[in-house]
């Protein structure tokens, strides 16, 4: 396999705030909680919108080859822009199916508009057969391509209707889920500068991703029983052996839940 799933998790971005809203004086926490009730007074709900997010961590699994790593690219001080550059740059070397949960409804639109604040190129993510004719009829950008999978669309058989949250999946088939933690936590937790901490949150949502995804695989047929237990226990034994408290958890939580259901 040459896959890799991500998650990204986000905050308001209070530079640019300040200047549409005028608040040069006020502080991150001031400007952020501003930023939010304008858009709960324009439409209702507290989403600041996509090209107002700031990405503050993404993490990812990478299956390449015989080796399965899970991390948060960059270090806890690393910029916006370094962390978005990572992403592209491991797209450029690998070119991998990308996974995710709801990424084309989120993740990718943050990342694309940021990569454009940024000036961030990514010549092979926007390819679609221009340069290379291979990306004509399968690239990153087309809903329906297989360059990346957003579960979550495709398991709703591409109606909004049928969207459902990766906690709720992810408990139904037995794995951790949340775990205490949730995305409506991250701005708290970013103003106490706990960076550690959210991006061990956005860890333990791609290896829920990812464990979606190898059942989805297994459902597709595209792996049969036994590949499909080989690499669920390729993915615990990648668990134990980081010695991360984190990820242990994760390890505990998902053997105490996966004797409920079967494999």
């Amino acid at each position: 396999m040459n896959v890799f799933v991500f998650d990204i998790e986000t905050v308001p971005d209070v530079e640019t705030g300040r200047k549409l809203l005028g608040l040069e004086n006020l502080s991150d926490e001031s400007v952020s909680s501003a930023m939010i009730s304008h858009v709960k007074e324009a439409t209702g709900q507290g989403f600041v919108k996509h090209h107002l997010q700031k990405i503050v961590a993404i993490s990812a699994i990478f299956r390449h080859g015989d080796t399965l790593k899970v991390w948060s690219l960059g270090e806890t001080h690393s910029s916006e822009a370094e962390l978005i550059q990572r992403f592209f740059a491991g797209i450029e070397k690998y070119m991998p199916t990308l996974v995710s949960w709801n990424g084309s409804q989120f993740d990718l639109p943050v990342l694309h508009y940021r990569a454009l604040y940024h000036g961030i190129a990514a010549p092979l993510y926007w390819e679609t057969g221009e340069n290379n004719p291979t990306f004509k009829w399968n690239n990153y950008l087309s809903r329906y391509h297989a360059r990346h999978l957003d579960l979550m669309d495709t398991l709703a058989a591409f109606s909004p209707k049928a969207f459902v949250r990766l906690d709720e999946m992810a408990l139904m088939l037995g794995l951790p889920g949340k775990m205490g933690m949730s995305g409506n936590k991250v701005l708290e937790q970013f103003l106490e500068g706990k960076i550690d901490t959210i991006r061990n949150y956005c860890e333990t949502d791609v290896l829920n991703t990812y464990l979606i995804y190898l059942r989805f695989q297994f459902i597709r047929g595209i792996l049969n029983q036994d590949k499909y237990n080989y690499e669920i226990e390729l993915t615990k034994n990648t668990l134990i052996q980081s010695q991360t408290a984190h990820l242990l958890e994760f390890h505990e939580a998902w053997e105490a839940n996966n004797a409920k259901i079967p494999a």
